[in-house]
């Protein structure tokens, strides 16, 4: 076996159910899932009926590279929500069986692990454990940037020593950030871009939470390469899924899309993977990308639950209003001594609620785990659980003053 197996960390679910090991749930109260960030809200009806409409396709082998029409669906959406004046079908977009097993593969094709020179991917850190666990089995360093309160949880790139910029091969950005909430905007590209082009590195932009925000937009990293004039994209490929855009997360469809050259050789890659997307998920992604009706009302649904929050919980619970995504990222209050694992502890075994703590999504570097106080809220449930997961939350405050 892969001798890199054995470096892979547990999951954080694995270590949220060590840490609940021996704690009971509050027996008079039914469970709120807050933990995991899976969408709760209704996927589009239309979707579904494609999906089940062309169910017989299923007797056909799908090719690797999807068809033309989905390729095409994703290129004009895009254009249109990032503002590029074209993207090439055939050659710059490439539907994959969800962004995880996409980030994965990706980083197995594109990090060139040699004997003389050991690579090194560089990550956000609180960060999505699938950049880790890929970079370990490619035979990669991990150099992890804190994103903390400091840096308006962002990371700073420009703080990274350039012997670790030397031996880069890929970034990965997380903007909209999981679990933070944070969005990098054009002067961060920029910065990035100026890094990638000094010291040749790819960025990997993971997208996936792009659409559910507040205010603005998010800027993409493609969106602000064209904005620079970079119309090839050279070096750098981003991530988007229907997951969280579209509620779902069980079609197991997004894409990957940029730099020509670095799709070619990951296509080739797949080929011999065998991943490739069921004919009825692709007829039934088409009708998603091409339809922001349902995009909208889904973010809406997650704007009155953090409004409610926010007015709700606000001060008593200290919450910062991410700028998108559906999670909260809250600071363990004093009452628990600021510990995100007694804070989660707490919410299971009084209030039967389902939390994550901080820790567990970051890496103690430097004697210093920017996770470690905080724990993730993710607002996937009913509004009618949001309200019931305010007032026990409220509760159990007052009851530890």
């Amino acid at each position: 076996m892969n001798h890199n197996l054995t470096h892979l960390h547990p999951y954080p679910f694995a270590k949220m159910s060590a840490l609940l090991a021996n704690s009971t749930p509050a027996a008079d109260y039914t469970e709120i899932k807050l933990g995991i960030g899976e969408p709760k809200h209704e996927p589009p009806a239309f979707v579904m009926d494609e999906l089940r409409e062309n169910l017989d396709k299923l007797c056909h082998y799908p090719t690797t590279s999807g068809t033309f029409a989905l390729r095409q669906a994703i290129a004009h959406w895009l254009e249109r929500r990032f503002f590029l004046q074209h993207l090439d079908a055939n050659t710059e977009v490439l539907p994959v069986m969800g962004t995880r097993e996409a980030i994965f593969s990706f980083v197995q094709a594109a990090v060139d692990s040699r004997p003389e020179e050991r690579p090194v991917v560089v990550m956000p850190n609180p960060f999505y454990q699938i950049y880790e666990g890929a970079a370990i089995l490619a035979n990669a360093d991990c150099h992890f940037v804190p994103c903390t309160a400091d840096n308006g949880y962002k990371g700073d790139y420009n703080a990274v020593h350039e012997s670790v910029w030397q031996a880069a091969q890929m970034v990965f950005v997380c903007s909209p950030n999981n679990p933070t909430g944070a969005v990098m905007d054009m002067g961060d590209w920029e910065d990035l871009l100026r890094l990638s082009d000094k010291y040749d590195f790819i960025i990997a932009s993971d997208e996936c939470y792009s659409e559910l925000y507040f205010d603005d937009a998010p800027i993409g990293l493609l969106q602000a390469c064209s904005a620079l004039g970079r119309d090839d994209f050279k070096n750098c490929v981003v991530f988007h899924s229907l997951s969280k855009r579209s509620n779902l997360p069980g079609l197991r469809s997004g894409f990957i899309a940029g730099d020509a050259n670095l799709l070619k050789a990951y296509l080739q890659y797949r080929t011999y993977q065998g991943c490739a997307m069921p004919i009825p998920h692709q007829l039934a992604s088409i009708k998603a990308w091409e339809d922001e009706t349902h995009v909208a009302h889904n973010r809406s649904l997650y704007q009155q639950k953090f409004a409610l929050w926010m007015s709700e919980l606000g001060e008593q619970l200290e919450l910062r209003m991410p700028e998108a995504g559906f999670y909260l990222w809250v600071k363990a209050p004093a009452q628990f001594d600021g510990d995100d694992g007694t804070f989660v502890k707490a919410l299971y075994e009084n209030v039967n609620i389902h939390a994550l703590a901080g820790r567990y999504l970051s890496r103690e570097v430097d004697g210093h785990n920017p996770g470690a106080g905080y724990v993730r809220l993710a607002l996937v449930a009913s509004m009618e659980e949001n309200l019931e997961a305010i007032a026990r939350i409220r509760q159990l405050l007052d009851s530890a003053v």
